[in-house]
Formats: C-alpha cells, sequence, structure tokens
C-alpha cells in the first residue's frame, strides 16, 4: 500500500478561499491559451505541471511560502479544468460552425459546463479501483510528475522564474511576428524535383513549446506523416494525374487542384481512416481493465453508506447518491433546454456513449498519459456510433445532423474532461490530499472557462475563420466531413479504407498511429514546427544525460505565444490591428529567427538543473 506524502490522520489546510481564486486565475489563463491551440493545430497541453510550479512561485511572492501543499494541489487542479474543457470544445465545436450553425454564447457555456460535469461524476466512481487498486497497473505520468514537483517543491518554487521568461519571450516574438507584421509565421518554399510539394514551416513559439513538451518521439512520428503526405502522396498524385478526369470526392480533374485542395479532397480522409482505426485498436487493448472497473463502480453503487465513517479522510469521494443525481439533472437540462437540439432517445446515448467513453480515456491516460491519449479516435468512434444509428432510424435531415455533432461535443467535453479528472486524482492520491474536497475543486473550475471559451471561439474565428489555413481546427474539421459524409452516404470509403490499411502497418512497426495520422491530415507547416520542438528536447536530453529543464520555460513559450494570439484577434476585431498586412522582412528571416528561439531554448533546457530525474 502506498504511503501518502501527507499521512490520512494529519490535518491540513486544502481547499481554503486563495486555492480556489488563485486556481480560478490559472484556469482562465490555461482555458484561453489552449482554445487558440486546439483550433490551430489541433493539441493542447497539459496545464498540471507548469500550474504547479507557478503555484509555488506565487506562493513565494505573495504569501512568503506559506501555502500547504495541499492547498498547491487544488491550484493545480482546478488550473487544469481551463486546460481539458477548452481541449473537449475546440476539438468538436467548431464543427457546428463549419456546418453553418453558429451556437450562441450561452449554447457554448451550458454545452461546456453540462459536458464537463459528466466527465467528473462518471469517473468519481472509478477513482478507488483505477487510482488505487491499480496503482502499479497505471501510472498515470502527468499526474505523478505534478506529485514529485510539489513534494520537492523548494526546487519548483525557483523554476517558477523560467515560465515567466518563456512567456515574455513568446508575447515579444508573437507581437512583432503578428501585429507589427515585421516576418512572415509560415514561410514556404515549392521544391522544384518534387512538382506539387512544398515545404512549409510555422513558426511560432507555441508549436516549438509544444514539440519540446511532447518530445522526439511523437513530434517525429507527427512529422512523419506530415512528410508522406506532402512530400510522396500528392507528389505522386500529380505526377500521374496529367489525364485523370475528375476523381471523387473531388469536383475538378487533379490536374487543375492546388497541392492544398489535393489534401483536402483526399489526404485528409486517409488520415481520417488512420485516426479511427487508431483509436479502436487501444479501445480493444483496455477492454479487460475496463470491465473490471464497470463491476467495481457498480458495487459502490450498492452499497450501503454506513461504510463512509470507517474509511481515511484520503478516502472519501463524493457519494455515489449526490454523483447520480447529479447526472440525472444534467441529463433532464440537456432534454429540455429547446435548443440544445436533443430528444429522450439522443439524451439516453448520450449519456451511455459518455459513461463509456470517460472509463476508456480514464484507463488510457492511465497508461500513456493525457497528451498521448487518443481523445481524437474516441470521438469519433462516439460520432460514427450516433450517425449510424441515426441512418438506422431514417432520422436523416439536417437537425439531426446537427444533433449528432452537439452530441459529440459535449461528449468529447466529458471524455477531456474524465482524463484531466484522472491525473489531478492521483497527483491527490500520492499527496494525500482529500478526494471529495478535490472533487468539488474540480467542478468549481469548470465555470469560468465554460464562460470564456464560448467568446474566444468567437473572436477567433471572426478575425482568422476557423477552418483557413490560419486557423485549421483539424479534429472539427474531420467530425463535420465525418457526419456529413455517414449521414448523407457520400464517404469516399476507398480512401478512408486506405487509411485503415496504413494503420494496420503502422501497427505492425509499432509506430503510434494517432500522431502519424494526426501528421497526415495536418498542414505541414504545423507538423515541422512541433518536429523542431521535438528534436531540441531531444538534443537537450542528449547532452544533459537526463531530463532537462527546459519543460517550465516550453510551457512558457505556449503560454505567451497562444494568449497574446488571442489578444491579438480581438484587437483586430475591434480594428486596432490589421488582420493582414505584406511582412518586412523576407521568409528566409523567419527561418533564421526561429532557429534563435530554439536555440535558446536549447540553452535554458541544458543549462537548468533537472527539473525530474528519469
Amino acid at each position: 500500500m502506498v504511503k501518502p506524502f501527507v499521512p490520512a490522520d494529519q490535518k491540513m489546510r486544502e481547499l481554503t478561499f486563495r486555492s480556489i481564486v488563485i486556481g480560478i486565475f490559472f484556469g482562465f489563463f490555461f482555458a484561453l491559451a489552449n482554445t487558440y491551440l486546439g483550433l490551430k493545430i489541433g493539441q493542447t497541453v497539459s496545464a498540471s505541471i507548469p500550474a504547479a510550479v507557478l503555484s509555488l512561485g506565487l506562493s513565494r511572492f505573495l504569501f512568503r511560502g506559506k501555502t500547504t501543499i495541499l492547498e498547491h494541489n487544488i491550484i493545480q487542479t482546478i488550473a487544469t479544468m481551463g486546460e481539458g474543457l477548452a481541449g473537449g470544445i475546440v476539438f468538436a465545436l467548431p464543427a457546428l460552425i463549419l456546418m453553418g450553425d453558429h451556437p450562441s454564447l450561452f449554447k457554448i457555456f451550458l454545452l461546456s459546463l453540462l459536458g464537463g460535469i459528466l466527465g467528473i461524476v462518471f469517473m468519481i466512481p472509478m477513482r478507488r479501483f483505477l487510482i488505487v487498486e491499480e496503482h502499479k497497473k497505471l501510472p498515470y505520468p502527468e499526474g505523478t510528475a505534478c506529485a514529485e514537483i510539489l513534494m520537492s517543491s523548494a526546487t519548483a518554487g525557483k523554476r517558477a522564474i523560467q515560465g515567466v521568461y518563456g512567456f515574455v519571450v513568446a508575447s515579444l516574438y508573437k507581437i512583432c511576428m503578428s501585429a507589427f507584421y515585421l516576418w512572415n509565421e509560415v514561410p514556404s518554399f515549392a521544391l522544384r524535383l518534387l512538382p506539387g510539394s512544398r515545404f512549409s514551416l510555422d513558426g511560432t513559439p507555441a508549436l516549438l513549446g509544444i514539440g519540446y513538451l511532447i518530445g522526439f518521439r511523437i513530434s517525429t512520428v507527427m512529422f512523419s506523416g506530415g512528410f508522406l503526405a506532402w512530400m510522396v502522396i500528392i507528389p505522386l498524385i500529380v505526377a500521374f494525374s496529367g489525364t485523370v478526369g475528375v476523381v471523387y470526392p473531388g469536383s475538378i480533374p487533379i490536374s487543375q487542384m492546388s497541392s492544398d485542395e489535393i489534401w483536402s479532397n483526399y489526404i485528409r480522409y486517409i488520415g481520417a481512416g488512420a485516426v479511427a482505426t487508431g483509436g479502436i485498436f487501444h479501445l480493444i487493448k483496455v477492454i479487460p481493465l475496463l470491465a473490471k472497473a464497470f463491476r467495481d463502480g457498480l458495487k459502490e453503487l450498492f452499497r450501503k453508506g454506513t461504510h463512509l465513517h470507517k474509511l481515511d479522510r484520503t478516502d472519501l469521494d463524493i457519494s455515489m447518491k449526490w454523483l447520480l443525481i447529479v447526472a440525472l439533472a444534467v441529463g433532464l437540462i440537456l432534454l429540455v433546454v429547446p435548443y440544445l437540439s436533443f430528444n429522450l432517445f439522443s439524451v439516453i446515448l448520450l449519456l451511455v456513449l459518455s459513461l463509456f467513453f470517460v472509463a476508456v480515456s480514464s484507463i488510457a491516460c492511465g497508461v500513456v498519459g493525457s497528451s498521448s491519449s487518443p481523445v481524437s479516435g474516441m470521438l469519433i468512434t462516439v460520432l460514427l456510433i450516433t450517425c449510424t444509428i441515426y441512418l438506422k432510424l431514417g432520422w436523416t435531415e439536417r437537425a439531426y445532423l446537427i444533433s449528432a455533432i452537439t452530441l459529440s461535443v459535449v461528449a468529447c467535453v466529458a471524455i477531456g474532461l474524465a482524463t484531466n479528472t484522472s491525473q489531478d486524482l492521483k497527483t491527490g492520491f500520492l499527496l494525500g490530499a482529500t478526494p471529495w474536497k478535490q472533487q468539488i475543486s474540480q467542478i468549481l473550475g469548470l465555470v469560468i472557462p465554460s464562460l470564456v471559451i464560448g467568446a474566444a471561439v468567437s473572436v477567433l474565428n471572426e478575425t482568422y475563420v476557423i477552418g483557413s489555413p490560419l486557423l485549421p481546427a483539424p479534429q472539427a474539421n474531420l467530425l463535420a466531413m465525418i457526419a456529413q459524409g455517414v449521414m448523407e452516404k457520400t464517404l469516399p470509403f476507398p480512401l478512408v479504407f486506405t487509411g485503415v490499411a496504413l494503420a494496420f502497418i503502422l501497427l505492425l512497426l509499432e509506430i503510434p498511429i494517432i500522431p502519424f495520422a494526426i501528421g497526415l491530415y495536418l498542414p505541414l507547416s504545423l507538423s515541422s514546427g512541433i518536429f523542431v520542438g521535438g528534436l531540441v528536447r531531444k538534443i537537450a536530453d542528449w547532452k544533459a544525460k537526463e531530463l532537462g529543464g527546459g519543460t517550465i520555460f516550453a510551457s512558457g513559450l505556449v503560454g505567451g505565444d497562444a494568449l497574446m494570439g488571442v489578444v491579438i484577434a480581438a484587437l483586430s476585431v475591434i480594428g486596432i490591428i490589421p488582420t493582414s498586412h505584406p511582412y518586412l522582412l523576407p521568409d528566409t528571416a523567419s527561418i533564421f529567427l526561429f532557429i534563435i528561439l530554439a536555440a535558446m531554448t536549447y540553452s535554458i533546457a541544458y543549462r537548468s538543473l533537472p527539473l525530474l530525474k528519469n
């Protein structure tokens, strides 16, 4: 049995006013930043470790280090709710916008809040089994790392300044690039030897930081998918398209298409097939643990409440009775609010699918971590199940298409929040937190992000246009494409099954399927920017012979770039900054400045003391 850092019989300040306020502030910050990142590259970054380190630094500055370790745990727990909520919303909600349905801010607030509550209350009954009983089998990497940082707070608190440096550097870089238009954000170069190919690099601090955070392995796999699409498949299509006419789903001859049009009409369907297959493979792997988790949850539901007084403080969850009441209340609200597009059958389907995939995501992130958890695959599976059932029932009108996507939005938020809830409860388990207090803080942490995410999506859409190269929203684009294809029976299955076959090849080669498929689906500029960050991480780790200390600086790069991107978008909407303008410097300068930024990140990573030892 694992002994927590704070013994069960020790009383310590935990769910306090200051921990709630600071956590909500950080949650607001990470919600905005991850909303921008999710729409731009279909990827969010974990908030738990940066929030924990920033909390330690802030405590030293404001409270002279008197904040307790369990208060710090509450702060990072609330902060991660903003990140999880942003990921869930931006992966799915923009699909409604792409389908011509523009949800109001109040509708986005309801979908965010209700989906988030479902994710939390459905995960809580599995806490004792997944977090406690399966402690050795399910390490929950981010949750364990966050606990280690908080337990070594003397070292981690000093490192908070690196996050500030990263934030300032990224903010200034972003302002010069996107507000003053000094250099191009996405320089690109045509390759004469490969007609139809075009190499591009999105040289933003956020992508460099994300590549550093996710590491060399995943960033390389993602880049490989993009390289295959843009340097191999598209040039091959161009080379053999001379006498070929119109090929479905294209509407003009291939010879008249640009590289972007070939990617849009053909490559992304291959990526969709590969992503869906990768998600299904992952589901199959966790079925044994999933079955046991459900059995334990049912036992807990029917157990009498008299056992609660025998439990230690560190084993007290919110009562199953209250969890059931809350879940039913959420279902009732979804049913009675008229413009949420749900009937009784769709609400029941939503609750069932959410419960199942909350369990799957809670187990999956325990094995591979939040960053590598196949949320995209689960989301696509939810949509495919929903659309197939609607199609069998004859519900093919546009209203049901919108209903299917809206259902997927709520389910995606639930899945994302379950992932974050699992990691946070693992941190709490190792530290000796009181579970019910942590669970209450998770629900409190949903409110402010639910309010601000809708506004951020609206501003970004008005400035950059969701679905454009500047804001591709890859997962949402994929959802809209699949939903419409299934409901209207227009999905190009040969291309989709090509992606399925490719996924089988990746499985045999033991290559992560979902990152590779996302690389296929994303513009090459995004995956190449991420790859540079992963390469910097690889060199820093190799030179230092241990996990380098650039993690917090990289998190600052991500946060500064993303938050400044939202600010610049807002200034563009009100007319202070133009939405486009000729760049002062040539594209070669963009590459040179990005290399300097990468070198700076390496220098900080190599010179810093290690954040965590292997």
